[in-house]
């Protein structure tokens, strides 16, 4: 069921997306309501789902992992309990950072760091080719980063 979000609700969600660890104090004077109501509606945003969490965006770079490369795999079988189980496989493999299912000729699109060509290499032979159900991957590995937008657009941004 969706959820029904008024104006504030939008501007309470645009704002934290822009700063998670603003106060609720500062929140509720940026949205224009007092903090008890402010903090009733972030809690209410939680449970239902909306809001799913808070995390701090890191430079991988900067902690060690200089190569961010893309693997595009194509499976054997699109039956539900081989893309099940291959969607538990990639949630183990913590060089994989975004898996997405696409319809089309690739069967998932996987965004992968390492912190170095040997290291992803390592990674795509001996894990990512030789996991059940894997019939083809190609990779490509990133020149630079040109947009990174980890938020959604709401509001006036659309």
């Amino acid at each position: 069921m969706k959820v029904r979000l008024d104006a504030i609700d939008w501007r309470i969600l645009r704002e934290l997306q822009n700063d998670g660890r603003i106060t609720n104090v500062e929140l509720s004077k940026r949205v224009g309501i007092s903090a008890p109501p402010c903090l009733r509606r972030v809690r209410a945003l939680e449970e239902a789902g909306i809001i799913l969490a808070y995390r701090a965006l890191l430079d991988e770079k900067q902690v060690g992992f200089d190569v961010a490369a893309f693997a595009f795999v194509g499976l054997h079988s699109q039956a539900e309990p081989d893309l099940t189980a291959f969607e538990a496989r990639v949630r183990g493999w913590p060089v994989v950072r975004e898996a997405w299912m696409l319809s089309g000729e690739i069967d998932f699109v996987l965004q992968c760091v390492a912190p170095n060509l040997r290291a992803f290499q390592d990674f795509v032979i001996g894990e990512l080719t030789s996991a059940p159900n894997v019939a083809s991957v190609r990779t490509a590995l990133t020149i630079r980063q040109s947009k990174n937008a980890p938020v959604v657009p709401i509001g006036e941004d659309v």
